[in-house]
């Protein structure tokens, strides 16, 4: 049973009293406390132990799993509760469970579904609880609950796409990085020695080589300290809400990254406007949430001005028309759909192509990334053995210069 903090005066004696009091609901929390004699000054909810997620994660295929399986229960017509318990039981992440088991008394003790799911943000997000909320007005619950599954899949699967692509480049870079400290810091220096006494002059690139070699030995901590810094740093400014909004400005018009990027915010917002709409959430809540879930602050900015307008009575796609961020491919989609009154379906074409574009894109550019990539490498690491074996060719020099 939920817990609430107080902060009242006894009616008798005027002192302050602060403690904590279990109900089923706010309302019955203060009845308890007038029935002590206690006027009530504050009341909040406290969260219980088996309500925190702070100390672990739910990861979106746990989510889903769960989404998915309660849609079914539901669609086959048992009690939430009992889903609700079936499902708590069998799931391995003891974070969910006990948000389950959490989500489970609040229903038993007359709360909404969608009112449990508000109580724990940090596994569902107002997205989630919005369109479960819409279910359970329109007495849909069970088929809303299908359509978040799939758009939940959907955006797992294209993040896994994402990080799959970039996995096999970074790699490669990492290594390729290693490798050339290794050898400019452990194999050059070994060179050096041996190329400094034989006397003579060195070729120019040898010595270059070597130059570097001697500065990363003696300042390579300071180097390390140095690029940590700098990616801290950075990290902690984009962090910032100036940060953010310089960064989300720029990645978009990246070459090649920045239309990736682009195009991953649009399938995001297109998609979560359709599932929205679909769900029966009003347009004004609908654009409310997708403006926090767009995952880009210029278009996070757009959508909150076209709301402006929108309450002033323009069309969706006139409001969003007026902010190049949005394609006009994707305008015209949402104009013929607001025209036909389909607007939810031509939604989610336009999400559908646009995932279709991202990955084959992503296809491209890893097909376009690997060679380039072993031509680097190979150029590092070539050019690094080409520069030490260069005195070699020119030995008979470097000895009788030295004599």
């Amino acid at each position: 049973m939920p817990s609430f903090s107080y902060v009242a005066r006894d009616s008798a004696s005027g002192r302050e009293v602060r403690s904590t009091v279990d109900a089923s609901s706010e309302a019955n929390a203060i009845a308890v406390l007038l029935n002590r004699n206690l006027m009530v000054v504050s009341i909040t909810e406290k969260m219980s132990k088996k309500g925190k997620t702070a100390g672990g994660k739910v990861s979106l295929a746990d989510l889903v799993v769960f989404t998915r399986q309660l849609a079914t229960m539901i669609d086959a017509g048992l009690a939430m509760v009992q889903s609700l318990q079936a499902l708590g039981e069998q799931t391995s992440n003891k974070v969910m469970r006990d948000v389950i088991k959490d989500i489970t008394s609040r229903v038993e003790s007359g709360d909404s579904f969608s009112e449990a799911l508000q109580k724990h943000p940090k596994v569902f997000d107002r997205l989630y609880c919005c369109m479960v909320g819409a279910g359970e007005k329109g007495g849909l619950l069970a088929e809303i609950l299908a359509r978040l599954a799939t758009y939940q899949e959907n955006s797992a699967r294209l993040r896994k796409k994402v990080k799959s692509s970039l996995m096999y480049p970074t790699a490669v870079t990492i290594i390729a990085i290693g490798i050339t400290i290794f050898l400019l810091v452990k194999v050059v220096p070994v060179f050096g020695d041996i190329f400094t006494s034989m006397g003579g002059k060195l070729p120019t690139p040898t010595q270059y080589l070597i130059n570097i070699s001697n500065w990363m030995q003696h300042y390579f901590v300071w180097m390390i300290l140095g690029m940590g810094g700098s990616i801290w740093g950075w990290i902690f400014y984009i962090n910032t809400p100036p940060g953010r909004a310089f960064w989300d400005a720029k990645r978009i018009k990246l070459p090649i990254f920045g239309a990736i990027a682009h195009k991953i915010c649009l399938a995001r917002f297109t998609r979560t406007l359709a599932s929205l709409i679909r769900s029966g959430v009003p347009i004004l809540e609908v654009l409310g949430i997708t403006a926090n879930t767009v995952g880009n602050v210029v278009m996070e900015n757009a959508i909150k001005m076209a709301t402006a307008d929108i309450e002033k009575g323009e069309g969706i796609s006139q409001a969003l028309g007026k902010h190049p961020v949005f394609p006009t491919m994707i305008i015209r989609m949402m104009s013929a759909g607001e025209q036909t009154g389909k607007i939810d379906s031509m939604l989610e074409r336009v999400a559908d192509f646009l995932d279709e574009e991202i990955e084959t894109t992503l296809d491209g550019l890893t097909s376009l990334i690997e060679p380039l990539l072993i031509v680097f490498l190979g150029v590092v690491v070539g050019g690094i053995v080409v520069c030490m074996f260069l005195p070699i060719f020119k030995l008979g020099d470097l000895v009788s210069g030295k004599h």
